[in-house]
């Protein structure tokens, strides 16, 4: 079973989040906090594997709560990071803080589920969309200011810095399988693998690595 930490200062919507995840069968809902201060302390108390995270709560809003917990060494809970608003300031400062993936809350609940188990399997969570406003970001900061000389992938292979390359441009397992004619569950050791070498949490993670040290 999935533990997940559900954190929004609106009752109803949590009580709408707790429907949809309880009803997918292998999601269980350890608890409820109102504001960041009650998640990080939760977080704490409770390990869930998920937090699905609001912004926009009283005194410590979410991206503070999410900074404050991805730092905790004792805490693997992957953020999931869900508003209702679409702002690339919200975005990137939820990822610069350590959060796994960016959803709004007008998303279906087929998609709310599916973030919780790809988030707790610590698989990629970004949609193609959202990866390429990153990708967008790093290429307008690179025309802004000359970008140092690419930093050699020294401890990767060479298969995983093409892996990379490919999750960096927004690709899925199978269709980096597809592009280098090998299967998808040897594409997920290769990335598992970046991932460890790295020392990076998760895809999202591993994608603005390589766009900030240019190998993308």
């Amino acid at each position: 079973m999935i533990r997940v930490l559900l954190v929004d200062d609106h009752a109803v919507m949590r009580a709408g989040f707790r429907m949809i995840l309880e009803a997918a069968g292998d999601v269980v809902i350890v608890g409820e906090a109102a504001d960041g201060a009650a998640a990080v302390t939760a977080a704490s108390a409770l390990h869930p594997d998920v937090i699905c995270m609001d912004v926009q709560m009283p005194g410590v809003d979410g991206l503070e709560a999410t900074r404050r917990i991805v730092a905790d060494p004792g805490n693997d809970a992957a953020v999931v990071v869900v508003t209702t608003f679409d702002r690339d300031d919200y975005l990137f400062q939820a990822l610069d803080a350590g959060a796994s993936g960016f959803l709004l809350k007008n998303a279906g609940p087929e998609e709310l589920t599916a973030a919780v188990r790809v988030a707790a399997a610590g698989d990629a969570l970004l949609a193609p969309a959202v990866t390429r406003r990153v990708i967008e970001r790093f290429a307008r900061q690179r025309v802004d200011a000359p970008a140092p000389a690419p930093e050699p992938a020294v401890d990767l292979t060479e298969r995983e810095q093409e892996v990379l390359r490919l999750v960096a441009q927004a690709l899925s397992n199978a269709e980096i399988g597809e592009r280098l004619f090998i299967g998808e569950a040897t594409v997920k050791t290769h990335v598992s693998n970046v991932l460890q070498k790295l020392g990076v949490r998760d895809r999202v993670a591993a994608v603005v690595w390589a766009h900030r040290r240019g190998l993308a």
